[in-house]
């Protein structure tokens, strides 16, 4: 899904999934917050040996940092091209006019890039998430709404009760409040044309690299 990302593409996702949730829960959040979290074990995750392949044969934290400079880089990419899009009519439904959905396109693209980020960090660290692909991923969004690393011993401690209701409520719980920090940021890619792009693209480039980062420091700790 984040190999190839192509805006136009997810925005008419978004927008079928959108028209199907109705106008109350795009307004509130909840829909965009249960699509991230529904499509994060659909993300492809390269293992670490693809990932050095890919990488001109770099391994441990140089590979990890080349990662999120690539990740920071694709988001940059995404803010410039929503920016530029701005005031689209196809992109801003009359329905949804309380939500710009170039934002709501925006947002949930920079989700699944730094969710795959955080995931493949997980991989290159020794600390790649194991389980079914349901847990998997949520632990994958527990993981960047928190901006923390899975260790072995949280994924033991969190794992074993990612099956409860009440967990995945927490995780989207968690997972809305960061989306809408999220695009209360990406607001800055909606300034009209250039000025949006190049907003919107350093917005996402400081903020996908500030994640990486962390999660980073957090699976490179002894």
């Amino acid at each position: 899904m984040a190999d190839d990302l192509d805006i136009k593409q997810l925005q008419k996702t978004l927008s079928d999934s959108a028209r199907a949730a109705g106008a109350k829960a795009v307004a509130s959040g909840k829909w965009l917050t249960e699509w991230v979290v529904d499509n994060a074990p659909r993300i492809p995750v390269r293992d670490a040996a693809t990932l050095s392949s890919h990488h001109d044969g770099l391994t441990g934290d140089a590979l990890g940092q080349a990662l999120i400079q690539a990740a920071s880089r694709t988001t940059a990419a995404v803010g410039a091209a929503v920016g530029a899009l701005a005031g689209v009519e196809e992109l801003a439904p009359p329905a949804w006019l309380a939500i710009p959905f170039e934002l709501v396109v925006e947002t949930a693209a920079v989700a699944v890039v730094e969710l795959k980020l955080v995931a493949e960090l997980h991989e290159v660290y020794g600390h790649g998430i194991q389980g079914r692909a349901r847990d998997k991923g949520l632990l994958i969004v527990q993981a960047w709404a928190e901006r923390r690393g899975i260790t072995p011993a949280t994924a033991a401690t969190d794992g074993g009760k990612l099956s409860t209701k009440a967990v995945r409520e927490e995780v989207v719980r968690m997972a809305r409040r960061r989306l809408v920090r999220r695009a209360g940021r990406n607001l800055s890619s909606l300034v009209p044309m250039f000025v949006g792009a190049l907003a919107g693209a350093e917005a996402n480039r400081r903020a996908t690299r500030s994640v990486g980062q962390a999660v980073a420091a957090d699976l490179r700790a002894p």
